[in-house]
Order: structure tokens, then sequence, then C-alpha cells
């Protein structure tokens, strides 16, 4: 992946309030979902394959 984390655009859940601390931030790129934390942005991210994340998603808004 030639992006770094600060070249991405990262988005925050709208499901993350004004009010809460504990949010993660994701970006979508090309084939890839990259995901970091957006209280320690300088720590890093984790990268997923599309698949993976769509996956996670479909898995996490069954009902």
């Amino acid at each position: 992946m030639s992006e770094t984390s600060r070249t991405m655009k990262f988005c925050k859940s709208s499901y993350s309030g004004a009010t809460t601390q504990n949010c993660v931030e994701v970006a979508d790129l090309p084939g890839t979902a990259a995901v970091r934390d957006s209280q320690n942005r300088d720590l890093g991210m984790i990268a997923f394959p599309s698949s993976e994340w769509a996956a996670l998603l479909s898995t996490a808004t069954r009902e």
C-alpha cells in the first residue's frame, strides 16, 4: 500500500457521537479498508482486504 495514514481520507462512524471518546476511523482504498483508533492516530492503522471488511460489517449488522 503506497499511501500513508496521513494521506488517506479517514471517516468516523455516524454512530460516534460528539460525547464519546471510543471511536474508530475507516479509510476506503481500492481493495482495502484501513482502520485506526481516533484517539491514537499516530500509532498507525490496520488494513483489511475489502472482502474481509464487508464480511465483518455484514455479520455485525445482522439482526
